[in-house]
This record gives structure tokens, sequence and C-alpha cells, in this order.
């Protein structure tokens, strides 16, 4: 079993501590508290607001306002901006860290890690911002076209309604608010109500670093609240990342506004019969249970070479059993609690059916309060909930195949496609898997856990719509526009 460290005593964190919310470069409160809880210990970090619905409605006029200043701005100022908040960011960054891992429950060195790609994230939407270019086309290829030509540029499309998940309170949110500032949008942001702070200590940095009044709202809020995001043809973006249900649903209710949707799946990874079994094994343990699994991308199903299967199962095992489950601010926790008491006692139901099932669990399967073991199972059932659907815990399963193409197949037998994982030295069937895995992303001789935050990053079928990585939401965030030149004979110069 995974060993457990005993609980550090708690540091003051603020506990009582009154948050503000940020509305259109105002700090303000509401009649309606929200306490953010610490995960590890169920203490109260500090209270803040959920947004009123005219609070919200405020933000959008603003953010209406804002857009008329933000779209003529100069790319250089925007820029600056950015720079200016990787700046702030890097300069804070152990104090965000901090928060990270007191209202995620994200052990802290994950939380560097997070801080740290947050930084990547603006410089890299500052270098887009410098490459937001057309084209100049010729239009005389027929005779009706004489002396024409053409000039395309992209322009900024309005307001971003954006709403970003719990397991990267920082980086996911970044990846909404740095392109949309990148390519001349406000925005505003729906953080998550679990872990809302982060944004909320980001916003912290927007008045540091000057940005406009209006052009960022950091307001938590209900469901009930949040459908004006949704439903406001106001946005003309919603950009998403959470759960397929909801997702899905918030598309069939967006109206005419263009829908980004980073959803959910439960990423296969093939493991070949020549693999680096070794190597595979590690990589395998770290994107099954980083974050206690509550990563989109976190690798659920294996899927094994038979005359490999017996010698990377049981590699995996032992090395599952060396993970160090503790608080989140202890350097030495691999794995801390999940986000909270829902979370743990759905994984163990879906554990217990699983065996109810013919499933076998090799190791861990028990919540320990918040706490879930992390689990490798083997001999279950495809259509069990542990395989079938996203299990956002920490858990992964085995199945061994007799043939490559068999594992491929298995990868599809699935509502998702988000990303997939190859370990192979043979390079026929990584290219096979390239282009038959139905996903967004299959990354060969890694795990799908793997992310670079400017690459494009998105999935098919159940997975979502559209990408992110700056350059991919900045194309979202704009639009194509055309100017026609007609360059008149009675005009020419003689």
């Amino acid at each position: 079993m995974a060993t457990t460290v005993q609980p550090a005593p708690v540091q003051s964190t603020g506990k009582g501590m009154r948050r503000p919310i940020y509305l259109a470069g105002e700090w303000v409160e509401s009649d309606r508290p929200l306490d953010v809880i610490n995960p590890y210990d169920g203490s109260v970090i500090a209270t803040t607001f959920n947004a009123t619905p005219d609070q919200v409605e405020q933000a959008i006029v603003a953010a209406e306002r804002a857009y008329q200043t933000l779209r003529t701005m100069p790319t250089f100022e925007r820029v600056n901006l950015l720079e200016a908040l990787a700046d702030q960011l890097r300069r804070r960054r152990d104090e965000m860290a901090r928060t990270i891992a007191l209202e995620a429950g994200k052990p802290i060195r994950d939380a560097e890690v997070e801080t740290d790609r947050g930084v990547f994230t603006l410089q890299i939407a500052a270098e887009e911002a410098r490459r937001i270019d057309g084209e100049v086309m010729p239009l005389d290829l027929l005779p009706s076209s004489k002396g024409r030509f053409g000039i395309v540029r992209r322009f900024p499309i309005g307001p971003i309604a954006g709403i970003s998940p719990f397991n990267f309170p920082l980086n996911l949110a970044l990846h909404k608010i740095a392109p949309a500032l990148a390519s001349g949008n406000s925005i505003v942001l729906k953080p998550p109500s679990l872990d809302p702070l982060t944004m909320l200590l980001f916003a912290e940095m927007c008045d540091a670093a000057g940005v406009p009044k209006g052009a960022v709202s950091v307001l938590p809020m209900s469901r009930e609240a949040g459908n004006a995001l949704v439903e406001d043809d106001r946005f003309k973006l919603l950009s998403f990342t959470g759960s397929p249900a909801v997702g899905w649903e918030m598309k069939s209710q967006a109206g005419k506004k263009k829908v980004v949707l980073e959803l959910g799946g439960n990423a296969g990874v093939i493991i070949d019969a020549d693999a680096d079994i070794d190597y595979a094994v590690g990589r395998v343990r770290t994107g099954a249970f980083a974050y206690a699994g509550q990563v989109c991308i976190s690798v659920q199903r294996v899927f094994i070479h038979e005359s490999v299967y017996d010698r990377f199962r049981d590699a995996l095992v032992a090395a599952t059993e060396q993970i160090v489950m503790g608080d989140p601010l202890d350097r030495a926790t691999d794995l801390g609690p999940m986000i909270d008491d829902k979370a743990a006692s759905r994984s163990q139901q879906w554990i217990d059916a699983a065996v109810a099932e013919g499933a076998r669990v090799l190791t861990g399967g028990k919540a320990e309060g918040r706490f879930f073991q992390p689990t490798v199972i083997e001999n279950a059932k495809p259509e069990s909930f542990v395989c079938s659907r996203e299990a956002f815990a920490p858990l992964v399963t085995l199945f061994p195949v007799k043939s490559f193409g068999e594992a491929v197949a298995k990868v599809n037998d699935s509502e998702f496609g988000l990303q997939a994982g190859v370990f192979t030295n043979n390079l026929e069937h990584g290219l096979y898997a390239w282009e038959t895995i139905e996903a967004g992303g299959v990354i060969i001789n890694d795990i799908p856990t793997y992310r670079i935050d400017h690459m494009p990053y998105g999935g098919v079928k159940d997975s979502g719509l559209s990408r992110e990585g700056l350059r991919y939401a900045i194309e979202d965030m704009t639009e194509p526009r055309l100017m026609v030149l007609n360059r008149l004979e009675s005009q020419a110069v003689r």
C-alpha cells in the first residue's frame, strides 16, 4: 500500500479572512458568502463571495466598454501588459503556489510547477500577440477581377466568457485570460467555487500590471448566476473547461456565440512488445496518480502486449506502493487529498462496483477520508465506470492485448478522445497510432498527460470542441476580415 505521512501542523493561513471579488477592476463583496475549504484538514481558509446577478450584469457592461479600448490597443501595449503579468506572477511564485496547495489540495511541488507554467503561458501569449497576422492575396484569377487584390487581417471578436475548473485553478484559467488579452478582447471569468482564491490573487496582479478596468473580471458565482455567461449574446465566445455533461449542455444553450469546450476523457495508453518497460512504468505512475488523478488527461486505461504484461503489471504495482500520501504543503508528499468528500466517496463506489463485476484490485482501492489510495486494477469489464467514464481519481486499469492493432482498437472503444499515449520503438506502429487513434493528440513514448502550453490541446467525440494553446485560442477569439482593393484603370498613374 502507499505510504501515508502524519499531518504537519497547519500554519496560519488567514482563517476568517474576507476576500472580496474582482468586478471590472474594483474589489467588491456581496450578500452571498462563500467559504473556501482546505481539502486536507477541512479548515476554512478564507471567506469570499458569490457574485449576484446584478454584479454579473455590471461585469458584462464593463467588459463591453473595455473591449472598445482593447480592440484598438496597439500590439506593443498588449505585449507589455502580458509581460507585466508574467513578471508579477514570477515575483509572487511562492505565494501563488502555496495558495494552490492550500485550497486545491495539490502537492506543493506540483503547485509550483503549475505556477511556473502560468508564467510560461503569459510569456507565450505575449509572443503570439506579436504574430497575429494576415495575408495579401491576388484576386485577379478571372478576367472579371482584373486589378483587384485582397488583404486579410484578424480582428478581435468581443467580450469572452470563461469558465475554469478546480484541478488547475491558475493555468487553465490563464488559458482563457491570456489569449483574450493578447487578441484584444475583454473577459469575464467564473473561477471554480471550490478554489477561487487562486484567480482572485491573480486579479491583484492584474491591478498591479495596469490591466484596463473592465478588461478582466474574476467572479465566483452560482450555476444559476453563471447562466448569463452561457446565454447572454453580448459574449461572443464561451470557453469552458470541465465535465462533458455540463459542457455539452452549455453548448446547447449558448445561442449563436462561438463555443470552445475542453472536456474530460478516460485516456488510454499502449505498451508495445518492444517498449522500454522501466521508463513506461515510471511515466504511467506519474500520469495515473499526479494530483490524485484529478486531471483530464490522467492515465486511466493501459493496454499492454501480453508478452510483457506480467512484467509491466508487477513493476507498476511496486512503484505505486512507493507513493507517499500526506499534507500537500509537505515537500515529501506525492499524493494529496481529493478535492472534497464527494469525490472520494464516488471513487470508492466505482471501484466497489468494478470488484463486484469481477475486477481485481492489485493495490489500493480504499478511501481514507478525503484521501484515496493510489489504485491499480486488472480484469475490469470495459463497460464498468472505472473504464468507460472519466474516473477523475487515482486509479488505473490494466488490460493484456495480443497485438498492437488490438490495443489501438481498444483505445478507440470509448466515447472520449482527448489524448492517448503510445510506448513503442516501432516507427510503423507509432505512425499507425497517430493516423488511427481517435483523439486530439497522440503522444509517442510518453503518457497522454503530457502537455506544454503552446501546443494545440483539445479533444474529439465527447472530449470537446476546438483547441486551446495560445495561438489556437487566439484564432477562435479573432475573426478574419477581408478588404478588397480595386485599382481602377481610369486612375492609373501615367
